[in-house]
């Protein structure tokens, strides 16, 4: 099959195996999922907005995470509720590639996120003095757009390059959406170029960003030792938390994934659905969460919220 006839051809998605006939009763808490991800991500990002004393450095990148938690969340639910709630799993080949853009383009921005949240971090914790100076709004607007167009024009290529292969194979993919290593397994031509680019891709942003995160929790770490009181230095690392488990929600079911592709032909296909579910679903559904425990002024700015709106309905209910 080349690219001239693409038209009509379909690739198969797969739901949790083994478990077809609860589907249906699995799709309950993957919508309650979503929901609560989009809700959740809105609320972020109108508090904010809404709340002056949040027009800081850290809230505008905390605002760019939620955005991006957004977009990964819009680009697996079509699929993923198709698949559960009406149980239909064939995709047209131009949207599966359309989406396997979309979901890496943005689990591309959400690394690129965590790492500026990270140099944030640094300057807070290392040059406090000098804090607003160095992240500025324009330059806050600068990075924000390097993230975008270093997603988006690294992963062009790859539905591009995609699309010219010819498949003959079963058509079946092994997740519930599409993925650029999972669509290049079908071809039945020569992939080495695909992948080389694919892994390319990884290493220089993935695997860079990873990097660069740790070596900046090195250097806090260094800045932290070196305050003289034990106050101070857990002020410091308080700071850290939130960030620190958004990157774990992050990263650990990546690495986990990437090690079962690669070594794990012993794991259930099973494991590996509900791993991508992990790496893809959760961090959207807990980084609001977890900022919303650990951030004192966004807690304090929705309980406000929800006071004055229980006060209003009280005030409908005496009149």
């Amino acid at each position: 099959m080349s690219d001239s006839n693409h038209t009509g051809i379909f690739f198969f998605l797969t739901g949790l195996p083994g478990l077809e006939a609860m589907h249906t009763w699995l799709s309950i808490p993957l919508c309650a999922m979503y929901v609560s991800s989009l809700s959740e991500n809105s609320l972020i990002l109108w508090v904010v907005k809404s709340e002056p004393s949040l027009h800081q450095p850290m809230y505008y990148f905390l605002s760019m995470l939620a955005v991006t938690d957004l977009g990964l969340s819009a680009s697996t639910l079509p699929t993923m509720l198709t698949i559960y709630m009406l149980g239909l799993r064939q995709v047209a080949v131009d949207v599966c590639l359309a989406q396997l853009f979309f979901i890496h383009s943005f689990s591309i921005m959400e690394s690129s996120v965590l790492l500026t949240m990270a140099f944030d971090r640094v300057v807070a914790i290392s040059k406090p003095l000098r804090y607003g100076t160095i992240l500025t709004s324009p330059r806050i607007a600068r990075m924000g757009l390097a993230i975008i167009l270093r997603s988006v024009v690294l992963h062009i290529p790859a539905p591009i390059m995609l699309k010219k292969l010819p498949y003959c194979r079963n058509f079946r993919l092994s997740h519930s959406y599409c993925l650029h290593p999972d669509v290049m397994k079908l071809a039945c031509a020569d992939t080495h170029i695909n992948s080389a680019y694919g892994l390319f891709v990884v290493l220089s942003t993935l695997g860079v960003d990873a990097v660069l995160i740790v070596l900046s929790y090195a250097l806090i770490l260094y800045t932290v030792l070196s305050l003289a009181s034990k106050a101070q230095r857990l002020k410091a690392l308080n700071t850290c938390i939130s960030h620190i488990c958004a990157v774990l929600l992050f990263y650990t079911p990546m690495i986990g994934l990437s090690m079962i592709h690669r070594f794990g032909r012993w794991a259930s296909p099973c494991s590996r659905v509900l791993l991508s579910y992990l790496h893809f679903l959760t961090p959207p559904l807990l980084n609001p969460i977890v900022y919303t425990i650990k951030t004192k002024q966004i807690r304090m700015r929705m309980l406000r919220l929800f006071w004055w709106n229980r006060s209003s309905n009280r005030d409908k209910e005496h009149n």
